[in-house]
């Protein structure tokens, strides 16, 4: 039997991953976020949902544009700051001792230390109610080369991520191939 949980948010589980934005000021800031997804193939375009209130929020509306640099574990630790602090209070990436690294494609900073950074330019904005989603449109996707199997994907066990579920938890093992281990039912 399952148990009603009621009308509520309740991701299972939620990435960790980091939006990275530029100030009026030109200073580089980065927020942690776990609303996010992808949501269109074509156009590559990923979905981020920010309140009005977070710091990131102004800057994007400014800028029309954001990454999103996803954390190994290895900066678990930073990744959990950038979530706690405001960027309107202290500069995460003095505190952290994490690199911002300019964007060549749009108006915003990326995390170098971080594995995987997304490049993206605001497509759409919705106002949904507390919250304000942003489709930006995936203009490059940059992966640590020795991160890559020799196919060029990316490989899971050796980017370390993090899911956000009660507390974080890392990546688990293989289970089997996509869009194949169904055939034989």
């Amino acid at each position: 039997m399952k148990k009603s949980m009621g009308a509520k948010t309740m991701p299972m589980p939620a990435p960790v991953w980091v939006v990275g934005t530029y100030d009026a000021g030109g200073r580089a800031n980065v927020m942690t976020a776990s609303w996010v997804g992808i949501c269109c193939s074509k156009p590559p375009c990923i979905a981020i949902s920010l309140r009005k209130a977070t710091y990131s929020y102004g800057n994007i509306v400014a800028r029309q544009a954001f990454t999103i640099s996803v954390p190994s574990a290895r900066y678990i630790k930073e990744a959990d700051y950038i979530g706690i602090a405001s960027g309107r209070n202290v500069n995460k990436f003095v505190k952290t001792g994490l690199t911002a690294v300019a964007s060549k494609l749009v108006d915003a900073p990326y995390v170098e230390e971080f594995p995987v950074v997304m490049e993206c330019k605001v497509l759409h904005t919705l106002e949904i109610g507390l919250h304000t989603q942003f489709i930006g449109e995936i203009l490059d996707i940059k992966i640590e080369e020795s991160l890559l199997t020799p196919q060029d994907s990316p490989d899971v066990e050796k980017l370390g991520l993090f899911v956000l579920l009660e507390g974080y938890r890392g990546i688990g093992a293989y289970l089997g191939e996509a869009f194949s281990i169904g055939k034989d039912i």
